[in-house]
């Protein structure tokens, strides 16, 4: 009997019949639940609903439906995360220029906050890289990686989400 080529099988896998199509993704599950939510922990608990239900579609569960379900999630959070910094960076701008007004020595808010954004970002990307690494090249690694991602995004999105309610 003679083996079947690494390459045969690559491109079987690849050529299966599942796509993106197969998983239908809709944030209104995360929403809802974070809209209801009262406290920060309620909020981050949420995490994960509208991922966990895409997975629920047939071959969910396979690491490509998780893949893709999960980083459809981390899409969501992430542009929440880009609006709730804009609208945050803007505001402390203002306040930087209402300080310069007043002839105030203080540190920039919004230079303050891009480089905490900035250092966050190496953070959370050089913490999912460390949880992919607990796979031991497992095919659960990209996964892990992205609901990685998925978390700690949602967590800074919600954090700079309720600094910004605190202006309102």
């Amino acid at each position: 009997m003679r083996p079947v080529p690494v390459l045969a099988i690559a491109l079987a896998v690849l050529a299966s019949p599942v796509a993106a199509d197969d998983f239908p993704f809709s944030p209104d599950a995360t929403e809802d639940c974070v809209s209801k939510a009262t406290t920060f922990g309620e909020q981050t608990a949420c995490v994960g609903a509208s991922a966990d239900l895409c997975m629920e579609a047939e071959n969910g569960f396979t690491t490509v439906g998780m893949g893709f379900c999960i980083g459809q999630e981390v899409d969501y959070w992430d542009t929440r995360l880009n609006a709730a910094y804009q609208a945050l960076r803007s505001r402390e701008r203002a306040v930087d220029q209402e300080m310069a007004d007043l002839g105030a020595s203080v540190p920039e808010r919004a230079t303050a906050l891009r480089d905490m954004q900035r250092a966050w970002i190496v953070f959370r990307d050089t913490s999912c890289v460390y949880e992919y690494t607990q796979w031991g090249g497992g095919t659960g690694g990209g996964p892990a990686h992205a609901a990685c991602l998925m978390e700690m995004t949602a967590r800074q999105t919600l954090l700079l989400e309720a600094k910004l309610a605190e202006w309102q």
